[in-house]
């Protein structure tokens, strides 16, 4: 129960720091204003706190794994959002990401 919950901690907290930052993105870049910016900070913030809920005590090993979260959040974020299209080789480096995020979180260690 712990690593399902740890997953679906793992997903929000990449789409508060996607979405955040997405957000920053447009309200800077897209010209779409201060609106658009304190929206992302405010998501980015709700990303830190979301972090602290995981069932993991190690915060070096929760930001590690999450690193490989974020990496095939984006480029599924950019596919949602942007019309972004990976290729075979961002496909591959995600999902070699998303087994590092695996043996990092899930692997069974000693008490």
């Amino acid at each position: 129960m712990d690593a399902l919950k740890s997953m679906v901690l793992f997903v929000a907290a990449a789409l508060a720091e996607i979405g955040g930052a997405w957000l920053v993105w447009q309200g800077v870049r897209e010209h779409r204003g201060w609106l658009w910016i304190g929206a992302g900070v405010i998501a980015l913030g709700l990303y830190g706190f979301v972090a602290t809920l995981q069932p993991e005590a190690h915060f070096g090993r929760i930001l590690a794994a999450y690193g490989g979260v974020f990496v095939a959040g984006s480029l599924a974020w950019g596919m949602a959002m942007d019309g972004f299209r990976p290729d075979r080789y961002d496909v591959a480096g995600a999902l070699l990401c998303l087994a590092g995020v695996a043996v990092i979180m899930y692997s069974p260690r000693a008490s």
